[in-house]
Formats: structure tokens, sequence, C-alpha cells
């Protein structure tokens, strides 16, 4: 190791390198556990640590990391949570602390309170005997009535965003709670630490007037300059170096005032954030620049470093465990009971109320950050700090589970869609519902055509249309709490303004979303759409049109499901509906017959039947295309049946759509060669040769359930032509 590490830019190197990939490898499993990233980090800094790595290892342990090291991986990590507390404070919008009533106002207070409250009640039975020494019994009590009434307002973000709440009554309730929680609880960490660095009472009054005095300049001085500095950003001008530049001294000589004034220098960091505009693109292009490095970087650097404080081998006895277990239990109480109940009395139902009081005890990374401020100003003991970081990880990895259990993902579909969609419940509602998800601006322009030839011209304030965008799950915490994802924006308002233009009502919905394929199933489930439309494109990895999240929602989805395979399509006039006679294939008809009736389209149906020796035209092929003639009979001037020979079905299906059709319907099944492989593998040739847009048709129930109602009576009763 001495040979390896020779200088101290080689030993930060070996630091570095260790700390982040473990702290990515740990990151896969919590991902997989549906856990926050903050998880990942903060165990792998405890497994390199005594408790793990220098208990198996100790040589390894102080040759990577000695204590002569300590300095420079401690500097740097008090660095990076300046940047990261900068981060919080501009995540922080002033607009989630108005307008939402009395309920967040009586949460956010009784949250703050009650545990505060209980964990000074607790500091009564720790102080003796996990206190340092010297440290005064009212600093150790606010102390502990401070790390008790901490909630993770970064990580709470996240969940509520990848559980698709933030936009529920839950939701909004649960964040404007966090955030107040979070400006007071640090407004209280800042009395604490003026506190206990004060020598006398004059030396805490003169901290808490500079501590006032440095808030109004703030506001006084510092928002205007940000405004000006956000105008020119939002101007043709941009974010440039020098603007960027500007932001960091101010940074730092905010963060430099709060330790000179002795508030210490992560709430000057938070307060510039907060005081920085929510609106226009400065926050945002900030954000962009300096996240990934301070989270993926400089953060683990701070996980690791609290990681080599926390020695698990210092609870070496059942009663220090049992302290531990106290200190969880009452932290546990203190912040569910006080956001549940007060928010049960403000008139949330019982499952609602749990599900606020289970994202309230989330603490999280600012919890860490609390302890690591106070085993730095010596008001908790090294065994204290080691209990506290064990109550923040139990804390937060018990949110995602339990609210899975209290709150479960149909649940938040159900409330999510009645916000999204306040028209009525759609059972309420007789007409033709159509579900539509897009990926892509070209199928936003494209799906709409489809859904409005569906539909009845003379029934549409009976029929409802939805639509919705699904982004992937993200770990860059500053688009968390955007209204709206970018990449969102552009599909979702082409779908809009298409439906528009075409006389649709559409009502959008778009949220990030860990499981797309279960998210859409239980959207069309709630809906009870007739019809569920799924944009489609070409994967990066196979050509398998069936494969993935298709492939998913094709199996679990209780509805009609069509794969739209867009190639730029601008009007459905004439069909080609190949059919083979399996449930998918009638229900391909059944569209197709909707399709004649809705917008007097031509249809043709291709029926491939087999050469000499296999299937001929007879009794065979006339009971196949039976439900063909049942199904078209009033609609035959609009309508052929086509009857050819070939060998294979596929090209078959492939050599007719190139005759001027708009669009090919046609069913899932082995005999178009749509069957649905393993891994999705090998390529479908139906759909990778078919020049013109089609839409893959999967029956669930009765494949006539998609046939038009009410359809107008044809006069032209004349015989189907029959081509061969």
């Amino acid at each position: 190791m001495a040979n390896l590490i020779h200088d101290p830019l080689t030993q930060f190197i070996a630091q570095a390198v260790v700390i982040i990939a473990c702290s990515r490898l740990v990151g896969l499993l919590a991902r997989r556990m549906n856990q926050p990233m903050v998880i990942a980090e903060v165990v792998a800094g405890i497994l390199l640590g005594p408790s793990l790595l220098g208990f198996v290892m100790p040589e390894l342990m102080n040759g990577l990391f000695p204590s002569s090291s300590m300095g420079l991986l401690g500097t740097l990590s008090q660095a990076g949570l300046l940047v990261f507390m900068f981060l919080v404070g501009l995540e922080l919008d002033p607009k989630l602390l108005r307008g939402r009533g009395r309920a967040s106002v009586l949460i956010s207070h009784t949250s703050i309170i009650v545990p505060f409250v209980l964990g000074s009640l607790l500091a009564f039975e720790l102080y003796p005997t996990l206190a340092p020494e010297g440290v005064a019994f009212s600093s150790f009590a606010m102390f502990m009535g401070v790390s008790m009434s901490i909630t993770a307002f970064p990580v709470l973000a996240r969940i509520l965003t990848e559980r698709r709440l933030l936009r529920t009554r839950v939701g909004a309730v649960t964040i404007t709670c966090a955030a107040v929680d979070d400006v007071t609880a640090w407004c209280l960490l800042a009395f604490v630490v003026s506190l206990v660095r004060a020598t006398g009472l004059s030396d805490a009054v003169q901290t808490t007037v500079f501590a006032c005095a440095f808030i109004a300049v703030m506001f006084v001085v510092v928002q205007p300059l940000l405004r000006r500095i956000a105008a020119r950003v939002d101007s043709s001008e941009g974010l440039t170096q020098n603007l960027v530049a500007l932001v960091f001294v101010l940074l730092l000589i905010s963060s430099w005032t709060t330790e000179i004034i002795g508030i210490h220098a992560l709430f000057g960091a938070f307060m510039l954030g907060a005081m920085l505009p929510k609106t226009g693109g400065l926050g945002h292009a900030l954000a962009e620049r300096v996240e990934d490095f301070a989270v993926v970087f400089l953060l683990p650097l701070f996980f690791a470093y609290s990681g080599l404080r926390t020695e698990i081998g210092l609870l070496d006895s059942s009663d220090a465990w049992m302290t531990c277990g106290s200190i969880i239990l009452v932290a546990c109480i203190g912040k569910f009971g006080g956001s549940a109940i007060p928010a049960r009395l403000t008139g949330l139902a019982w499952r609602e109320s749990v599900a606020v009081g289970i994202l309230m005890n989330t603490r999280g990374l600012m919890e860490l950050i609390v302890l690591n401020i106070g085993l730095d100003i010596g008001v908790i003991s090294p065994k204290l700090f080691t209990m506290m970081v064990i109550m923040a990880l139990v804390t937060t990895f018990m949110t995602t589970p339990i609210l899975n259990r209290v709150y479960p993902a149909e649940r938040i579909a159900s409330d999510l869609l009645e916000t999204e969609t306040p028209l009525g419940k759609p059972a309420e509602l007789p007409g033709l519902k159509v579900l539509m998800c897009i990926s892509r601006a070209s199928s936003g322009r494209s799906m709409p055509v489809l859904a409005a030839a569906l539909s009845d011209p003379s029934a549409r304030s009976r029929e409802s249309f939805f639509a919705v965008k699904l982004m992937d799950s993200i770990e860059r915490t500053s688009t968390y709490l955007k209204g709206e994802p970018d990449d969102a924006e552009q599909p979702m308002q082409t779908l809009v303004d298409t439906g528009r233009e075409l006389g649709l009502d559409v009502h959008p919905m778009s949220f990030v979303s860990t499981h797309p394929a279960q998210d859409i199933c239980e959207i069309a489930s709630v809906k009870a759409v007739d019809l569920l439309l799924l944009g489609w494109h070409k994967p990066l990895i196979t050509s398998a049109t069936l494969g993935g999240t298709v492939d998913e929602v094709l199996r679990r989805a209780n509805a009609n499901v069509g794969v739209f395979v867009d190639r730029g399509l601008k009007q459905v006039r004439r069909v080609l509906v190949p059919y083979f006679g399996s449930p998918h294939d009638r229900a391909a008809v059944a569209l197709a017959s909707r399709l004649v009736a809705r917008a007097g389209v031509d249809v043709i149906i291709l029926h491939v039947v087999r050469p000499a020796g296999t299937e001929r035209i007879g009794p065979s092929a006339q009971e196949k295309l039976g439900f063909v003639f049942e199904e078209i009979g009033q609609q035959r001037n609009r309508v052929l049946v086509k009857l050819v020979e070939a060998k294979d079905t596929a090209d078959a299906a492939v050599q007719e759509s190139a005759n001027g059709y708009d669009l090919v319907v046609v069913g899932l099944g082995s005999e178009w060669g749509l069957e649905q492989r393993l891994f999705g593998l090998m390529p479908e040739r139906l759909v990778s040769r078919c020049p013109v847009s089609m839409l893959l048709v999967r029956a669930h129930g009765d494949p006539t359930a998609l046939r038009p109602h009410n359809a107008p009576v044809v006069t032209d009763t004349s015989t189907h032509d029959v081509g061969t």
C-alpha cells in the first residue's frame, strides 16, 4: 500500500476511487430495493469505516484512510456540503409555503414541536452517560430536539415524485410541511450552534443580533442582486462563466459570514440558495452545471468521512442497543405522531394521514449533516453519534416499504387521476374511452389522428380521451420539483394541440415513473378504458417490437391494447386488416368496423390461405370468415374481403400493405410473426418491413367490445368482393 500511496495527492485519489466505486455498487442494490441513493451512500461510508473494513481488515483501512489524511477529506466533504446546501435552498420554492391552507400550517408546526419536545425529554435520560464532558444540558437537550425534528426535504421530494404522489393531496401537504420543517429546523440548529459556541449570555445575544442582521441583508441587498443576475440569464446572454463565478463568490461570502457570526457556514449556503429566484432559467442552469459533480463526487466523500466517524463497535452492550432502540422509537413516534394525528384532525382520511406521517419520518442526508455538526462542535459524543446515524438509516429505509403497504400503487393512481381529470369519474362516462401513452413528439401528432377516426363526432361529449407521458426515474434532484419535466412537454403539448384541432378534448398527465408498465396498466384500470394505445419506437439494443415495457403491458393490462407503430400517419382513409381468425384478429376486425362506421374509411380484410395440400378456399376459410361477414354486415359497401394464397402469411401481408394503405391493423399472434418471444430478441418481419403505420391489437375479454354501437345502417347490401 505504501508503494502505491506515497504522497497526499495519490492518497486522496485512491480514497476517491474507492469511495465513489463503493457508493455506486451499493447504490445498485439500493435501487433494486426501491431505496433512495442516500441510503446506499451512507451504508457505503459505514462499510469503509471502522464498523466493517476496520474490523475485518484494519491494516487496509489504516493504509487507505490514515489519520493524517482526515483533514483533507473532511475539508473537501465540507466543501461538498456547502454546494449541496446551496442546491437544497435552491429547490425550496417559497410558493410551497403559501396557499396550502390550515392543514399544512397545523401539520408543519406539530411535526416540529412534538419531536422537539420528545427529543428534549429523552435528553434527560441520555445526558448523564452520552453527553460529552462540559456540555451544558440546555445545549444538549436543544440539539436532541432539533435532531429529532429533521425531515430530509431533498430525499422526500425524490420519493414523492418517484411514487407519483407530488401532485396528489398527500404529496402537496407533505412537501409543504417538509419545506417548513427544513427552514425551521435549520434556524433552530443555527441558534443551538450559536449557544454552544457562545462563552456567555452576551455572546449569545450578539450572535442572535448578527444573525438577524445577516438575514435582513440577504433579503434587502442580495436577493435584488440575484434577481438582476437571473434577468441577464433569461435574456439572450444566458448563463456565462462570469455569472457562475459571481454566484459562487456570493456563496462563499455568505458561508464565510455565517461561520464568523457563529451559526455555521452551511446556513449561509442554504440561505443564498433560498434567496435565488425560482422563476426563469438561473436556478435550473446552475443546478445543471454543479449538481452532478457535487452529488456524485463531493457528497460521497462526506458520507465516507461520516462513516469513518461511525463506530458501531462502540455499541458493545445490550444496554447500548436498547438505548439505540429507544432513540429510534422516540424519533418515529414524535415525527409520525406529530404529523399523522394533526393530518387526521384537519380532515384527511386515515390512510392519507398515515401516509403523511410515514413520509415526514424520512430523515436521510439532512439528519447526517446535523449529526456531523453536533459532533464537530462537541455537543454529542461519538457513541451517541453512532446511535443517531443508525436512527437516520432506519427511519429513511423504512419509509418506502411501509408506504407501499399503506398507500399502494393502485390508490396512488386513483388519487392522481382524480386530480388530473376533475370532470368526473370514468365509470360515469358511457362513451368510448381511450388512453394514449406517448414517448415521442411524432406520436403526439399521429396518435390523435387514429383516436379521432375511432371516435363518434356526434357523441364527443360522452367520449373520454386521456394521454399519459411517463418519464424514467432520474437521480438529479434539481428536476424533481418542476411542474413537468422538460422531456414531457413537447410530445404531450403536440398531442393535446393536435387533438384539439381534430375536435378531441384530451386530458393530459405526465410524471416520473420507476415502473412504467405497472403504472400504465393501473391508469387503464382506474379509467376503465376501452382501448389502451401504446406509442412505440425501435429499441436501441434489440429490434423487437414486443419487448420491454410493451411486452409487460401486453401481458398485464386488463384492457384491449393497441401498439401503435407510427410511420407518419396523417389521415385514415384506407385500412388493411390481415385476418386469420384468432381472438386478436377478431378484435382488429372490430376496430376496423368502428373505423368504417365512424370515419367512413375503406377496409380491406386480407385472409391468407395455404397453397394446395394445406388449406384451400372451402369450409375452413368460410368458417373463419364468418365472424367478418357478421361484423361488417351493415357496412359492406366500404369493405373488401380479399383471399390470397401464400406460403408465408407475414410476407403476404407485407406485400399487400405496399398497395396504398394509410394504416395496417393486425392482431398479435404467431400467424403474422408477432408472437411474444423470450427477451424480445427476434425481429418481427411484418413490423420491420411494413411501409405504413401499424396498429398491433391484443384483445382482452370479448373481442367484439370495440365494435361500434348504434352504427348507422348502410343501405347498399351488395355481396362482398373476393379476390384470389
